[in-house]
This record gives C-alpha cells, sequence and structure tokens, in this order.
C-alpha cells in the first residue's frame, strides 16, 4: 500500500499516480476535445534555480492553456498537501 493510499492507475495506457489524477486526465481531455482549452501536457518539469543554482525540480501533474483567456494553467491533483508540496508549490509561484 503506498503512503498516501493512492491507487495507481493506467488510462490510454498512461500510468497516474492516483485515481483522482486519471479521472482529471479525462475531465481534461474532454475540455480540450470540445475546445476550452488547448496544448495538454503531462508532468510539465520545472527547474527551480536561484542565483544559477538548482534547489529543485517540481514536477506537475498537467499544464494547459486555457483558449478563452489564453492564460497558461499549471496543476497538480492532491488528496494530500505535504510540507513539501507546499514549500514546492510557493517557489515555482514566485520564480515562473
Amino acid at each position: 500500500m503506498s503512503k498516501y493510499r493512492n491507487k495507481p492507475t493506467i488510462i490510454d495506457g498512461i500510468r497516474f499516480m492516483s485515481q483522482k489524477e486519471g479521472a482529471r486526465y479525462l475531465e481534461l481531455k474532454q475540455l480540450e476535445k470540445v475546445g476550452l482549452i488547448q496544448d495538454l501536457e503531462l508532468q510539465p518539469v520545472f527547474d527551480c534555480r536561484i542565483n544559477n543554482a538548482k534547489v529543485c525540480k517540481y514536477l506537475a501533474d498537467f499544464r494547459y492553456r486555457d483558449t478563452k483567456t489564453q492564460e497558461q494553467i499549471v496543476e497538480d491533483v492532491k488528496g494530500f498537501k505535504t510540507v513539501v508540496y507546499r514549500l514546492k508549490k510557493k517557489l515555482v509561484k514566485a520564480l515562473f
């Protein structure tokens, strides 16, 4: 059993760390199909650097663009937000 009781699932040949993340993927695919979002990307990586020194790597679940506002959205699907997740989220928000 995993630490946070998530159950990995496979959808479209892609392994997701939880059923909740897999369900969100299906929702986002549908939104992309009807044209509400575009450029859906799975597992985008953000290298967090300060003064040219790598502090950490942040791996989000999804990144896409809202077609109405053209805003880029980065999403994480979490059942439990750890202290490390909260810190990395703040760091990514400040850097990007």
